[in-house]
């Protein structure tokens, strides 16, 4: 019980991945994205080979059509698997196995993938469609965010007609260098999109802080400075008690 959404942004070259689950610490499986070459999200019976590889071929100069016939080629099980490849070119292909169970599926468009399966039905993927859609112009990260928030009230995952929370729940961006430029994540919540919303932008308010002290290590202020500046405290402990509570998967 899944869902996802992938994309590219034309404008900027990053690239995303935004998804959500029942299961625990989705956000653990990082080597989905990678800065200038594409994004792949494989899930369902997951192999964790598999964006590793997919990526590589990428890399090499492969289409994501080609990719595809390489996994299916080489995986008996291929009925049970899911995924989403992009690549820099913008090309996109989803797959969604016979064997994924109910419901599952996929929706491919411009520069995007979205797809889960264990889910409510049809409408949650329309739904992450639509949040993905709402805003073209908003950073990739927050269009990521309303993709899932969108799938969640579409009807989100179901098993046996049961409604299953969302229990985890990851978002990452990349641009042109190594490090992720988003990168944030919640492993266990009752309502996990929820929660990652908050995490998304509690983070904002950080990432200038981080950029520029990897960039100017001399001139940075320690952390616990920039953090009583940032609500309002001042460096003698006075002021209202810091209690950020977020989670950030790449630690600076």
């Amino acid at each position: 019980m899944t869902y996802s959404i992938i994309a590219r942004c034309p404008r900027s070259g990053r690239f995303g991945v935004g998804s959500t689950t029942f299961s625990m610490a989705c956000g653990r499986r990082y080597e989905s994205v990678r800065p200038n070459v594409g994004v792949s999200k494989s899930q369902a019976f997951y192999l964790r080979y598999v964006d590793p590889l997919a990526l590589n071929l990428l890399a090499q100069g492969y289409t994501p059509q080609h990719v595809a016939r390489v996994l299916a080629a080489d995986d008996p099980d291929f009925e049970y698997r899911q995924f989403g490849i992009i690549d820099r070119e913008n090309n996109v292909v989803a797959h969604t196995g016979s064997g994924c169970g109910k419901w599952a599926g996929h929706s491919v468009g411009p520069c995007y993938a979205a797809y889960g399966n264990g889910l409510a039905g049809p409408q949650t993927v329309a739904g992450i469609v639509s949040g993905f859609l709402k805003e073209p112009d908003a950073p990739l990260e927050d269009r990521l965010l309303l993709a899932l928030e969108g799938g969640r009230d579409a009807g989100g995952q179901n098993s046996n007609g049961i409604r299953r929370p969302e229990r985890s729940a990851w978002i990452r961006v990349v641009g042109p260098l190594e490090f992720p430029e988003a990168d944030v994540r919640v492993d266990l919540h009752d309502d996990a999109v929820t929660e990652l919303r908050r995490v998304l932008q509690e983070f904002k308010r950080y990432r200038d802080y981080y950029s520029e002290r990897s960039a100017k290590p001399v001139e940075s202020i320690p952390e616990e400075e920039f953090v009583a500046r940032l609500n309002g405290k001042d460096n003698r402990g006075t002021g209202p008690e810091v209690s950020p509570h977020f989670m950030l998967a790449h630690k600076r």
